[in-house]
């Protein structure tokens, strides 16, 4: 549990509003976008969706775990290696598969069912399923709000400490898709 506190320490510090926007918006072509399953885009809203059916948090987390590495790793396949987001890239997908070794323990018979078939068609990339062109930075948007509805109440270093970010908190935990953690604009 320990050693969980510490990958998700290192997520959130990874994927702060600014490097976000420097990696994965900047750093991209105007409107680039990436083809993701339907599945794939993990909003927090599906989350609050799936707490009212009462599946357990650790299902939604192995449920978060899932859909972002495989997000990630889109991302990641159509960089080039000297492409400037491609060891930031890296370095979140190294995270993401520190935190599956941690989640390895969990027996996968516990997940619920409806984590369980969404994760299945995701790490099968049917074919079958509608694909969405998505922005990077908006899949790694999708992933933090996700992160701070599951771990914020288990991790104080995941709680942001300013009221701007507790406010992005609210409004992800309401489904709404702002987000409010860009520094003010003068």
């Amino acid at each position: 549990m320990q050693k969980e506190c510490r990958i998700i320490e290192a997520l959130q510090n990874k994927l702060t509003y600014q490097q976000r926007l420097q990696y994965m918006k900047h750093y991209f072509p105007i409107n680039y976008t990436v083809n993701v399953q339907f599945e794939e885009v993990l909003k927090a809203a599906n989350i609050t969706r799936l707490r009212d059916q009462n599946v357990s948090e650790l299902s939604l987390r192995y449920l978060w775990l899932s859909v972002n590495s495989q997000v990630l790793l889109k991302i990641w396949a159509v960089l080039l290696e000297r492409h400037p987001s491609w060891e930031y890239t890296q370095d979140l997908c190294r995270l993401f598969e520190q935190l599956a070794e941690e989640y390895e323990s969990y027996n996968q018979g516990n997940v619920d069912a409806n984590v369980q078939d969404v994760v299945e068609q995701v790490l099968a990339a049917d074919a079958g399923s509608s694909q969405r062109a998505v922005p990077p930075k908006a899949l790694l948007d999708n992933c933090v709000k996700v992160m701070w509805l599951l771990y914020s109440e288990s991790y104080s270093q995941v709680r942001p400490s300013s009221r701007r970010s507790a406010r992005a908190i609210n409004q992800a935990q309401q489904g709404r898709s702002k987000d409010l953690t860009k520094p003010f604009s003068r």
